[in-house]
């Protein structure tokens, strides 16, 4: 079976919530619409985003079986009041479940992370509503992923059996981010890769139950092609950054990565870095930046093995969804 981790939605009946600033759908023809924040154009995004039967039809071109469904991160509300926040998430993870209607789409919801106690209360009722688990953005403001309210419920998480998609978002602006899409090819990998460095150097992997299940997207952004540079400052200068129990290398196998790289030597230093049981395969469907076709790259990868390439393909993602797709393989 073919797991894809990594796709995102927007549903098409999204309201308009009435506050400036707040995310909306322009509905412009029964198959484009485009997102706004406030009056400001977002994305132009295709009915692949709402639509179910087309999301199965291109998943049955790619040979996917299964994919999880989470939201598009523009909708987080993270700078939002915490109340804004718990509305746009219950509207969003509600009607998740209706173009998740199928076996094969597997939704993960949005918390009001601003907020540890309304968003443990969320993925709660998510979780008895159907969701497989939660999808969090890489920050919160300036908080990272070592903030006191973030671990609080990623502890949660842990307790509660939930895996835990974390999605980079809210990327900085500025001049030299505004050209050539810059935010998407810098921002996102630098934005995923400081996420990971919060979590060792924050001392979370120490305080956080080994049993939580973590992914970052977009093969953990520039982690691994820089993890010996870490290991050597945490070495060498303890002074300023040896906060964690143990090197950097240490944590690598309490978190898991996607494979959206779209080159074999980036896969092969994912494999290498940690190990052929933490990739799983994951596309960004339906987004133009996405892979197509979904899982070409592992399929064709040539230092796999077949062995390794199943678990890449789905093994890993049975795990990572853990008792949620017990019942299908």
């Amino acid at each position: 079976m073919i797991v894809d981790v990594h796709s995102h939605h927007v549903p098409r009946g999204w309201p308009d919530l009435g506050w400036p600033q707040a995310p909306r759908l322009r509905i412009d023809s029964e198959r484009e619409a485009m997102i706004l924040l406030g009056d400001r154009e977002f994305r132009r995004i295709q009915d692949d985003c709402w639509n179910p039967a087309r999301r199965l039809d291109d998943m049955d071109a790619d040979g996917v079986d299964v994919q999880v469904v989470s939201p598009t991160p523009v909708f987080f509300s993270y700078e939002r009041p915490a109340a804004q926040a718990v509305r746009v998430s219950r509207i969003f993870n509600d009607l998740a479940l209706e173009i998740c209607a199928s076996e094969r789409l597997v939704p993960f919801c949005q918390v009001p992370l601003q907020d540890p106690e309304l968003a443990c209360a969320e993925l709660d009722r998510c979780l008895a509503a159907g969701h497989a688990g939660v999808e969090i953005g890489n920050h919160v403001g300036d908080r990272d992923l070592d903030d006191a309210g973030v671990v609080e419920f990623l502890a949660h998480c842990a307790s509660v059996g939930a895996p835990v998609f974390v999605h980079p978002w809210d990327m900085p602006g500025g001049a030299r981010l505004e050209r050539w899409m810059a935010q998407w090819l810098v921002g996102m990998p630098a934005e995923t890769h400081l996420s990971v460095l919060a979590l060792i150097l924050g001392g979370v992997f120490d305080r956080v139950p080994a049993s939580l299940r973590l992914c970052f997207a977009h093969g953990g952004g520039s982690f691994a092609f820089w993890l010996g540079r870490f290991e050597n400052a945490w070495h060498r200068r303890p002074d300023v950054i040896g906060v964690s129990e143990h090197p950097p290398s240490h944590y690598l196998d309490r978190f898991s990565v996607d494979s959206v790289v779209f080159d074999e030597r980036a896969l092969r230093l994912l494999v290498d870095t940690f190990g052929e049981d933490r990739v799983l395969l994951g596309s960004d469907y339906p987004y133009p930046l996405g892979e197509s076709p979904v899982g070409g790259l592992i399929r064709e990868a040539a230092f796999l093995s077949d062995q390794a390439r199943a678990k890449l393909l789905g093994g890993n993602a049975f795990r990572f969804l853990d008792n949620f797709l017990e019942g299908e393989s």
